[in-house]
Formats: C-alpha cells, sequence, structure tokens
C-alpha cells in the first residue's frame, strides 16, 4: 500500500519501517569509502540482520561478519557468502559448523587457538584464522559497550603474545569503538600500532571491527579514507576490514507506534503506547539515551512533572508490566489523541536484533518502503512466533 511517509497515517499497528532510499544511501557512501581507501567493509549482524533486505546489500557489499553460530549461518544461507567470525566462546559442540560457514574466524584467546584450529581447518581448509588483540585503549564512555575496559573478557594484551605468533594465525581483530567518530579511530591507530605493529610483517589482514559510524551528518569521511590510505602505505601486505553495524542502519528508518491511553499521577502525564522500551528499544534503556520524537521536542525527565497541560509534555510509556517502561519528557504541539501516531526516529539498527516479547507483548511488524512510495510488509508477528519461543 502506499503510505504517508510523514506521518505514515495509513497505518494503525505498530511497524519498524526500513526505508529504501536512505537505506541505499548509506550503502552507496560506504561502498565508497571502501573503493577510495582500498578496504573491505562488510556488514556486522550484532546490529542489523534483516535478510530480507539482503539483496540490495548485495548490490554494494560482498561479505558479512557473525558473532555466532545461527549468524555465521545467515550470513552463509541468506547472504550468500561465508562469513567473517568472531566469538568470545566457542564451544566444542558449535566449533565445526561455525567453521563451515565462515572464511575467516578470528580467537578470543591463544587457548582457544590451540584448541579449535585443527578442527577448523579440517572442516573448512581455506579458512583464514585471526587473534583478537586488546590494544587497552578506547574512548567509548558508555561501560556496557566498552571492549577494552579493566577486566574486559575481550581480545589478548600485547604482552600476552609470543614474540613468534603460533603458525596459522593470519591475522588480527581489533575492536574498539562505537558509534564513534574519524578521529577516535585515528588516535586509537596510535596505541594500536605502539603495541601490535611489529607483529604486522608477518600477517596478511588486519580488521579493525565495528563502530565507525561514518554514514552520521557529522562523521569526517574524509579523514577516514585518509587515515586508511596511510596504514596501507605503511602496511601494505595487510588488508584492511572494517565491520560496522550501526553505519549501514544508521538514520534509515523509524518505529511507528500508536497513542493507546493518556494516564496522570501526582500532575505527571504520561501517554501510553502500544509499543515497549524495554521489548522494542532496548538500547533507550541500555545506552540509555531519549530517542527523536517527529515532530516533538526532547525534554529532562522532570519537565512533565507539573507542567499545565496547555504545554503539551508528556513522558511516554511502554506497554509492558515493567515499571520502568518509560522515558524522559517531550513537547508536542498539540494535545495528543488516542490512536494518533507517534513516531520514534532511527530505530533500525539495534531494535529488531535484540527485541524480545517480554510479557506477551504484540510484536511490531517490519516493512520496507520502497523508492516508489510503496509499503511492503516484511513480517507480521502472532501469537505462534510467541508460543514457540516459550517452548
Amino acid at each position: 500500500m502506499k503510505v504517508n511517509p510523514n506521518t505514515f497515517k495509513e497505518l494503525d499497528t505498530p511497524y519498524y519501517i526500513l526505508e529504501e532510499e536512505r537505506l541505499r544511501a548509506n550503502l552507496e557512501l560506504i561502498s565508497r569509502v571502501a573503493r577510495e581507501a582500498g578496504v573491505e567493509i562488510i556488514l556486522a549482524f550484532k546490529a542489523y540482520a534483516l535478510w530480507r533486505t539482503f539483496p540490495i546489500f548485495r548490490e554494494y557489499i560482498g561479505a558479512t561478519t557473525a558473532s555466532s553460530l545461527y549468524e555465521a549461518r545467515l550470513g552463509y544461507e541468506e547472504f550468500g557468502s561465508k562469513t567473517h567470525t568472531f566469538t568470545p566462546a566457542l564451544t566444542s559442540y558449535e566449533a565445526a559448523e561455525i567453521a563451515r560457514y565462515s572464511s575467516h574466524l578470528s580467537f578470543n584467546s591463544l587457548t582457544q587457538f590451540a584448541r579449535f584450529k585443527d578442527v577448523m581447518r579440517r572442516e573448512n581448509p581455506g579458512i583464514s584464522l585471526g587473534l583478537r588483540v586488546n590494544p587497552e585503549y578506547s574512548e567509548v564512555g558508555t561501560a556496557l559497550y566498552n571492549p577494552c575496559g579493566r577486566g574486559t573478557r575481550f581480545g589478548i594484551t600485547a604482552e600476552k603474545l609470543p614474540e613468534r605468533l603460533p603458525d596459522g594465525i593470519d591475522g588480527f581483530h581489533c575492536h574498539c569503538h562505537c558509534e564513534s567518530g574519524a578521529d577516535v579511530f585515528e588516535r586509537t591507530l596510535v596505541h594500536i600500532e605502539e603495541r601490535f605493529s611489529r607483529w604486522f610483517p608477518r600477517l596478511k589482514w588486519i580488521n579493525f571491527g565495528g563502530g565507525h559510524l561514518m554514514t552520521r551528518d557529522d562523521y569526517d569521511v574524509n579523514l577516514l579514507i585518509e587515515i586508511l590510505r596511510g596504514f596501507r602505505r605503511r602496511y601494505p601486505n595487510l588488508k584492511i576490514i572494517l565491520e560496522p553495524g550501526s553505519a549501514f542502519g544508521w538514520q534509515i528508518g523509524p518505529l511507528v507506534s500508536q497513542v493507546v491511553d493518556v494516564v496522570e499521577d501526582h500532575g505527571i502525564r504520561t501517554a501510553i503506547l502500544n509499543v515497549s522500551f524495554t521489548c522494542h528499544m532496548p538500547d533507550c534503556l541500555e545506552m540509555p539515551y531519549q530517542p527523536v520524537v517527529r515532530n516533538a521536542r526532547s525534554l529532562p525527565l522532570e519537565a512533565a512533572d507539573g507542567c499545565a497541560v496547555s504545554e503539551h509534555i508528556y513522558r511516554l510509556g511502554g506497554n509492558s508490566c515493567l515499571a520502568g517502561d518509560f522515558m524522559g519528557s517531550w513537547q508536542f504541539d498539540h494535545e495528543l489523541q488516542v490512536g494518533e501516531n507517534v513516531v520514534f526516529e532511527d530505530m533500525l539498527h539495534y531494535t529488531t536484533v535484540k527485541t524480545t516479547m517480554f510479557n506477551g507483548i504484540t510484536h511490531p511488524s517490519l516493512g520496507l518502503l520502497h523508492c516508489n512510495g510503496e509499503l511492503e510488509t516484511l513480517r507480521e508477528f502472532g501469537y505462534e512466533d510467541y508460543k514457540n519461543r516459550m517452548d
């Protein structure tokens, strides 16, 4: 059906809407960076894994990255190529199958490499093996997302690597970023080279991980390209790989919800929606951050406390039974009405991959808004989806 992309007034149930035009704009930019910098950029399923859209992705990129058996299988079966795989906890009952689905695999420790390298090679003689390394430097401010914090379970520090790497190590994997800029990468690269460059001549590739948010409006794309070109000049033997997730899904579509009620307590009005922050927008509570709501002004949480009705200030509350399933205040230009749409911007990354059916809450549908204005429903969820999760 045709929909109005500004209001989505044709919808009366929750929908994640992926806008094809915006997705292609991100893919064009990422493809340009890869081409001009002479590197490979692949999609990390950790942030985005809507496999029905993979035909679009395959027009621009050739591979994906996985963090588990099921992600590796998804990349192999649905994207159509073997994955670059890293998992901190490779297990004996999954190792062989992961090897069959992977072109590259980075081990989290030397003990995991020693335990599983022969399994990997036996199942997939062409697999390229590497180690995840920890430069002990990251500018990620939120501890929940900082992979290099004190006591991290990710990667090997330079002091724990032998001067001569074990036979069969082709590359290093180094992930230090989260929605970071090119300037952060530039500073981080200094630490990576200081600690690990003495091993670079013996390697074939280096994977700089994800978190390079090159599709954000204020990202210095030209600086990123120059940094990567400079690294290639210094180490021409190394193939460079980046595996962002958010950059692909950044600003490519909203979550459309509807108001089901407005309640008031001690002068605080809350508009209750038919979506849930804990179920459908979990990063808002985990990061935490206040999402942008279309045609509304973000305010501090306390702004809704005791404000005049005429100011049209509301908290927005989810429809689960979790007491904390709400976010801080927004000001609208009118009185909210039951049934009207509330549109949360930028809700296609780190949402659909993390949603739950906690409380049996009805799950939003998945829709693809084509460039001609036609909305294609990719998936609707029902009782059987909930029941099967409990089976």
